[in-house]
């Protein structure tokens, strides 16, 4: 399988998007005092991308790989 540049943005773009999902999960399921300070960075920047739009549905991204 053969993939062009702009679909391999796509996919980078998507596992971009799963990796913020992961990231709110994550969240949600642990205490923020157990994260570290780049763990809280992180978190803190998904939020911002989060309230900005830059996310994707999980069910989503697996209608449009699948």
């Amino acid at each position: 399988m053969t993939l062009t540049e702009s679909r391999l943005r796509l996919v980078l773009e998507k596992l971009d998007a799963v990796r913020l999902e992961l990231l709110r999960l994550r969240a949600m399921l642990l205490p923020e005092e157990d994260l570290s300070e780049e763990e809280r960075r992180e978190l803190e920047d998904a939020r911002r991308e989060i309230e900005e739009g830059k996310y994707i549905d999980l069910e989503d991204l697996i209608k449009e790989l699948g």
